[in-house]
């Protein structure tokens, strides 16, 4: 048999292809079961961008897309040309930026928190009444806020007023300055304990001898966190932290849609109640296509630069 170090330069493409195939053979069973979710992934994920041209045309749906006018990037000028845009780009950074530095911080710390706890009855009870508001709506959600925040009996009122701290209730939910604040506590509520689940997986699997090791050297709780755990989780953190960037544009309607209101309109309003209002409910489709290429293109970038940047200071890449 002839030695690697002897091989031409054709035969070392055709040993890696026979290699590729070699074991895609023996994991056959896998990618079997790997293929329904490619293909619905395929299906609802790549065949729908099709749909792009349509912001280059003047889209009526009478016709087929093909005997559409085309309109070239006018839908484009159109949105960069609106004030309500730079108004609408505003509030979704805002929002989606303290989002996910709260939505970060404080699951980690949650999880650093329970995964200290000695008393596994205690730490699971916790951690079980911690992540059941996820699976609350947040048409209930919402319901709550504005319970809680309303000036005929809100317990946050309430409260105020009984430690004095105003003397008549506060409309929260009719001031724009403090809706970005109320919709990033209302999700970290909701969200605190689910994401907190995969830091505690993450955290399982760190090595118990290091910890142990730490405690012959006199390391602390603290001391112990710091240098083993948080190391533990960097890259689960990180490749976590850097898809949440890729969402930093595409937030979701869900929570503004709910919590706002006409009087906080100018900063509830982000890209995908901007593309509802403006685009399909005023039946301007190629607008709202437009709307939703500028979401994905930007949210790509965002990716990659964050990849980028993290791949330059660590020397790792999660792309």
């Amino acid at each position: 048999m002839k030695p690697l170090t002897e091989m031409t330069p054709e035969e070392g493409p055709t040993l890696k292809r026979n290699r590729f195939w070699f074991k895609a053979f023996q994991q056959r069973y896998l990618y079997m079961m790997s293929l329904p979710f490619v293909i619905w992934i395929f299906i609802f994920s790549y065949v729908p961008v099709w749909g792009w041209v349509t912001a280059f045309q003047n889209y009526k749906p009478k016709d087929t897309i093909f005997d559409q006018k085309w309109v070239g990037f006018s839908n484009f000028i159109e949105l960069f040309q609106d004030e309500r845009f730079y108004i609408v780009l505003r509030n979704t950074l805002a929002m989606s930026t303290m989002g996910l530095l709260v939505g970060f911080t404080v699951p980690v710390i949650f999880a650093l928190l329970l995964n200290e706890m000695k008393g596994q009855f205690f730490k699971r009870s916790v951690q079980t009444i911690s992540y059941l508001p996820h699976f609350v709506s947040w048409v209930v959600v919402s319901g709550l806020v504005y319970k809680m925040l309303s000036t005929d009996g809100g317990a946050v009122n309430q409260l105020l007023m009984w430690l004095n701290i105003i003397d008549q209730p506060i409309q929260f939910m009719a001031k724009g300055n403090l809706f970005w604040g109320i919709v990033t506590v209302s999700d970290l509520w909701k969200e605190m304990g689910w994401n907190s689940i995969i830091f505690l997986a993450a955290m399982a699997g760190i090595d118990p001898e290091l910890y142990e090791a730490s405690t012959v050297d006199g390391a602390g709780r603290f001391r112990k966190m710091w240098h083993i755990t948080l190391p533990g989780i960097r890259t689960t953190f990180m490749v976590l932290f850097i898809l949440s960037i890729g969402h930093l544009i595409s937030i979701g309607f869900e929570k503004q849609f709910l919590l706002g209101n006409p009087l906080v309109s100018d900063y509830s309003e982000v890209f995908d109640l901007y593309a509802l209002k403006y685009g399909i409910q005023m039946s301007r489709y190629s607008y709202g296509t437009a709307i939703g290429i500028f979401n994905s293109v930007v949210s790509i970038l965002l990716v990659f630069i964050a990849n980028g940047i993290y791949k330059r200071v660590t020397k790792e890449t999660v792309i």
